[in-house]
């Protein structure tokens, strides 16, 4: 058994485990945790067997699964994906370490049901990046959308319920019209090979011979899958409301790695199964891509929740990830694969940072924030860094592949590269906007002082003043720690993670420049 089926199967084992602590929250949390290491350790040897000058696909394992139709579990990485699958071992242990500090769940619904469905997230979510069989892809696509769709709709906000059904119903239909996409797929490969298959290799092989017409009709409908799972807009509808109903673990996992797989899909499979159609609806891409970054920018601006805030940050973010992957250079596909990684290690902290402070005060209002700094130092400068890297000041992480794809975007899109630095001033400003509203000036706002603080809040004896706020403990700060480790180290020192990324960046680029 190969390192890579070991760390899907491990993590669906210990949710078993951790279901049957029914009514011991504090076992079935060192259970899920304990899981949750191994798994991450798991990612060690992984890691260290890859070859970034080997075969494009590695840690290769394939068993019959509907051999009529040629459908294989079939398991394996290249680089791309290895980040990926690296990031959610990492972000899990992360964010149940964090539980108590950040999420206050329902107290008719067991922690350890929701901790089982956090594990079983983890493992379809690692599955679904290490697919190379695209029915299984598919599969795994729509499976993902269930505990998600639990953890949303039961452990969520007061509209969790209208959140999970608009976050799954988006989702679930982009996947179906993939699955068509995939089908024609298969008949071209049926046509030409004497027997279908849906072998992400062959039909790479095959598809991408195909005519212009043909390729663009089938690129649609896997490109309409991802966009909507990215998301760009305006396929993004889903996320602001999923992401504000959310659990704060819930929304690292969501925000973090699961919106990941739709640009992952357009590595994956739009890039190198449909060459001509991906070069002559680039400039379209290009452009949704733009828009969202100008249209996240903006709205992050004009938010009153913290968390709605991070969903329109992403958005944004996410355009420049389309905007490098689609102007087809070197430089701008790496920063797209390096910035999938860095988003996810930027804003899982900062969702968890923003989490504490909501706990804290017991609100996720902006306006109920004021001088928080003052008692909280620890906290304000977690929050300071977590900003910092997504606004991609130098010597955080996000510089790096920021700066990749815009000097990439440069070469072959000059104007689309141009109207995206707008959004680095936006992001600046919107950032910053938020760390003087919470942090700065004296203490204020009804979270901290003792003008009526939401549920949760420590109540003060009376009206004005200050309540009482406690900064970061120890066992917080050595949750964030490893955030802290990679967002400042991949900031100086980011070649490992090019390294490993630049045979698959080469390998896909090099399928679509032959054709």
């Amino acid at each position: 058994m190969s390192w890579l089926v070991a760390l899907i199967l491990l993590p669906l084992l210990g949710a078993l485990a951790v279901a049957g602590w029914r009514d011991n929250a504090r076992a079935a949390t060192a259970t899920a945790f304990g899981v949750s290491v191994a798994t991450l350790l798991l990612v060690v040897p992984l890691w260290l067997t890859y070859d970034p000058g080997g075969d494009r696909i590695q840690q290769v394992t394939s068993v019959d699964w509907i051999p009529a139709f040629g459908v294989h579990f079939a398991f394996g990485i290249d680089g791309i994906a290895l980040l990926m699958v690296a990031v959610t071992a990492l972000l899990v242990p992360i964010v149940i370490g964090a539980l108590r500090s950040t999420d206050t769940l329902p107290a008719e619904r067991r922690v350890s049901h929701f901790l089982a469905l956090i594990l079983v997230q983890e493992a379809l979510t690692i599955a679904v990046f290490a697919a190379t069989d695209v029915f299984l892809f598919y599969v795994l696509f729509e499976i993902m959308l269930v505990p998600m769709y639990f953890l949303i709709g039961f452990y969520g906000g007061p509209r969790r319920q209208y959140a999970a059904v608009k976050f799954f119903l988006y989702s679930f239909l982009g996947g179906l019209i993939m699955l068509a996409s995939a089908i024609g797929a298969y008949s071209l490969a049926a046509d030409e090979l004497g027997s279908g298959t849906f072998d992400w290799a062959t039909l790479v092989a095959v598809v991408s011979r195909a005519p212009v017409e043909t390729q663009v009709w089938l690129f649609l409908g896997f490109f309409l899958a991802f966009a909507i799972k990215a998301p760009l807009v305006p396929f993004h509808t889903w996320l602001p409301d999923a992401a504000g109903q959310a659990p704060i673990a819930v929304t690292v996992l969501l925000v973090g790695v699961l919106d990941k797989v739709g640009t992952f899909g357009f590595l994956r499979y739009s890039l190198p199964m449909f060459p001509l159609a991906s070069t002559q609806l680039a400039p379209l891409v290009l452009v949704l891509g733009v828009v969202g970054i100008l249209y996240g920018s903006i709205l992050a601006a004009g938010q009153h929740d913290m968390k709605r805030f991070v969903a329109y940050v992403s958005i944004a973010h996410f355009g420049f990830i389309a905007l490098g992957i689609f102007a087809f250079t070197t430089q701008a596909t790496v920063g797209s694969a390096t910035y999938m990684l860095n988003h996810s290690l930027a804003t899982g902290m900062l969702i968890l940072v923003i989490g504490i402070v909501a706990a804290r005060g017991g609100s996720s209002r902006i306006a109920d924030y004021g001088g928080m700094f003052r008692v909280t130092p620890v906290l304000g400068g977690m929050l300071l860094l977590a900003g910092m890297s997504t606004l991609s000041l130098p010597g955080t992480n996000s510089f790096v592949s920021e700066f990749l794809v815009l000097i990439g975007a440069f070469d072959a899109r000059p104007v689309f590269a141009t109207l995206a630095t707008v959004g680095m001033v936006l992001a600046a400003a919107y950032v910053l906007w938020l760390y003087q509203r919470i942090m700065t000036g004296p203490v204020r706002g009804d979270a901290l002082v003792g003008a009526g603080g939401g549920p949760g809040t420590a109540t003060a004896p009376e009206a004005g003043a200050k309540k009482a706020v406690r900064d970061l403990s120890g066992r917080e700060i050595a949750v964030l720690a490893p955030l802290v480790v990679l967002i400042v180290g991949l900031g100086f020192y980011p070649q490992p993670v090019l390294d490993t990324v630049e045979p698959a960046v080469e390998a896909t680029l090099t399928a679509v420049q032959e054709r």
